[in-house]
């Protein structure tokens, strides 16, 4: 069996505890980072820990999106604070294609590998209203490379693997600590400076999730 997996690593909670989850399944993971044009390099600098954490290789792609169109890009857009977290429409940080795009670099690294796995930490459930973190996306985007790679037409068949897509934040948190997830080294916050802010998005998922599991945020105790 080919055990060679690509793992999209962000640094954050779901990427990490997906990163983690596939080292306990036995898979040789090399991770995808990517340097693309974010405000702030924290969650490059923090992905790189969380691999080292894990004993996998990593690789940092470094791409260019000059059209930007996203608050996580361009400094004339301000990252939301204090958003309704079941408010509805897709947010300003939402990143034009970028799973799209991320899921593409790592396909091509998979085929020039000969890995036959890729694993994302997409989640359906608290995931802030972007569209390319749902399951019928992932299932699309598995339609089309079984059509458009060599692997696939040499019955090589890549699979991407999403197994947090059903949890809920809580259930993720109580999986990474059951994984040993070094959750120290994560970042999930939309802005780069030395604490969490606490008011983005994303902090105030993380802290609704941590919370409903009932355990203490180690990466806010421990900076």
């Amino acid at each position: 069996m080919n055990k060679k997996a690509v793992i999209l690593l962000s640094g954050g909670l779901d990427s990490s505890t997906t990163l983690y989850d596939a080292v306990a399944q036995g898979y040789d993971c090399h991770c995808l980072i990517f340097d693309y044009g974010q405000k702030h390099k924290k969650e490059i600098i923090q992905a790189k820990a969380v691999a080292r954490a894990a004993g996998c290789k990593s690789v940092v792609v470094k791409i260019s999106l000059p059209w930007k169109g996203s608050a996580l890009l361009d400094n004339k857009i301000s990252v939301p604070r204090g958003r309704a977290l079941n408010a509805k429409g897709i947010p300003v940080t939402y990143v034009p294609a970028r799973n799209i795009i991320f899921l593409s670099f790592a396909a091509s690294f998979a085929e020039a590998i000969g890995s036959k796995t890729i694993f994302i930490g997409a989640n359906a459930v608290d995931y802030s209203g972007y569209p390319d973190c749902r399951p019928e996306f992932i299932r699309s985007y598995q339609a089309m490379l079984a059509r458009g790679l060599k692997s696939s037409y040499e019955g090589k068949r890549i699979k991407v693997v999403t197994p947090l897509i059903h949890l809920s934040k809580a259930k993720i948190v109580k999986l990474a600590v059951k994984l040993k997830v070094p959750l120290q080294l994560t970042w999930s916050c939309y802005n780069g400076a030395a604490k969490p802010c606490g008011v983005c998005d994303s902090c105030r998922l993380r802290a609704q999730g941590f919370l409903q599991a009932k355990i203490k945020d180690s990466a806010l105790h421990e900076r």
